[in-house]
C-alpha cells in the first residue's frame, strides 16, 4: 500500500506547502505627461500555471474600481528583457540596462509601464525556484 493510500492527508499537506509566487514592485505609467506617475503593482505567479504570469494593477486605476489583472506566458516577460517580445495584447522590451517596458493592449487603449528589470528578474527567479 502507498503512503498516499495509507495517509492521504500527507498529499494534501504536501500540496498546499506550494504557495504563490507575489512580488510587490513600483512600475512607472508612461504617458505624454513629463512626471511618470509612480504605482504599486503585484506580480503574481500560480504553480498551478507554470506557463503564466500575472501583473495586477491596483483598483484605483480601473473605471471600474477592480484590480485589473493581465495574465500572459512567463517566456515572454523572461524573453522581453533581452530584446523586444510579443505580439498580442502584452509586449516586452528592454529599455537601457536597468528598466523594462510592457505593453498592454485592450479595446480601450494602450497602457505603457515601465520597471526596474532587477525587480523582475528577481519574480522570475522565484517563480522557476517553486517549479523545480
Amino acid at each position: 500500500m502507498s503512503a498516499t493510500a495509507e495517509n492521504p492527508s500527507a498529499t494534501a499537506t504536501a500540496t498546499a506547502t506550494v504557495r504563490l509566487v507575489e512580488e510587490r514592485v513600483r512600475a512607472r505609467v508612461i504617458t505624454d505627461d513629463p512626471l511618470y506617475r509612480a504605482i504599486p503593482v503585484i506580480l503574481r505567479f500560480v504553480p498551478a500555471e507554470p506557463l503564466a504570469v500575472r501583473i495586477v494593477f491596483p483598483a484605483d486605476l480601473s473605471p471600474e474600481g477592480t484590480d485589473n489583472e493581465w495574465v500572459f506566458p512567463r517566456a515572454l516577460l523572461e524573453a522581453g528583457l533581452q530584446a523586444p517580445s510579443g505580439t498580442g495584447d502584452v509586449r516586452v522590451w528592454p529599455c537601457g540596462r536597468v528598466q523594462a517596458v510592457v505593453e498592454f493592449h485592450s479595446p480601450e487603449g494602450v497602457a505603457v509601464v515601465q520597471f526596474d528589470i532587477a525587480g523582475l528578474r528577481r519574480f522570475l527567479r522565484r517563480t522557476y525556484a517553486v517549479t523545480r
